[in-house]
């Protein structure tokens, strides 16, 4: 296909190289078989010297580099939740305007590593968006079995009592709500507007040792949309926390 159309052009090797800047022995290579593929940045500068689309020289190559599947609004994967940066979290916790969900079994990480996030929070809700905590209850046969899982000093319990004190701190704040369930001690789901953060938890290994995955909502009934579905039936069978905001 190059060769074609450096010919229909009217371009050599030497000039084709000399224009895009390269040497003419990797010209060769792109045309001679067996053909390599050029990198993003000179397939283009080749496509716009010959005056063509790059997906008619290298066809595979541009399908491979572009997603056109459901794993599109996969933006990042992260082996643990701790890999993935703080400013990631800070970044689409500021960003978000209409609705925050943080559907984690404890959320007690939030008030460790983000600066300030009560502060954050407060200033969100106060602007007008909607910001939802899905618990553990503390006191629940779910929250002891998972904390004899995990035998850790710093027990489930406690994690979920230090997110409520913090919400409770915050007073009688409207937009700010939270509810108990425990159908999500498995999945932690949060929410920023059109972007979430998941994290599949993995048997007896802690949140920050889980998986993560990055989304952005691209389409209807994509990944994104379902497992914000999923947050959101929960919620709505979930038990309001007493003292918790003033609700929506």
């Amino acid at each position: 296909m190059l060769r074609d159309a450096m010919a229909r052009r009217g371009v050599t090797r030497t000039e084709l190289a000399r224009i895009v800047g390269v040497d003419v022995k990797t010209v060769d290579r792109w045309v001679d078989p067996p053909s390599r593929t050029p990198h993003s940045p000179r397939r283009a500068a080749v496509a716009e010297v010959l005056g063509v689309d790059p997906g008619m020289l290298w066809p595979r190559a541009v399908r491979a580099a572009i997603k056109t599947g459901a794993d599109r609004e996969i933006l990042a994967a992260y082996p643990y939740r701790n890999a993935c940066p703080p400013t990631v979290w800070s970044s689409l916790l500021d960003g978000a305007h209409r609705d925050i969900v943080f559907a984690g079994y404890t959320s007690y990480f939030l008030w460790q590593e983000q600066p300030r996030a009560a502060e954050r929070l407060r200033a969100k809700a106060e602007a007008g968006c909607r910001i939802r905590f899905l618990l553990g209850d503390p006191e629940s046969e779910v929250t002891r079995r998972r904390e004899a899982v995990e035998d850790v000093p710093l027990t489930v319990s406690t994690r979920i009592r230090i997110t409520l004190d913090q919400l409770r701190k915050l007073g009688q704040l409207p937009g700010l709500e939270a509810r108990f369930s425990e159908g999500h001690i498995s999945l932690s789901v949060f929410r920023f507007d059109d972007e979430a953060l998941v994290t599949p938890h993995i048997a007896d290994q802690l949140g920050h040792e889980s998986p993560l995955l990055q989304l952005r909502r691209l389409q209807p009934d994509g990944l994104f949309d379902r497992f914000a579905q999923h947050a959101e039936t929960l919620w709505a069978a979930g038990r309001p926390v007493p003292d918790v905001g003033g609700g929506s």
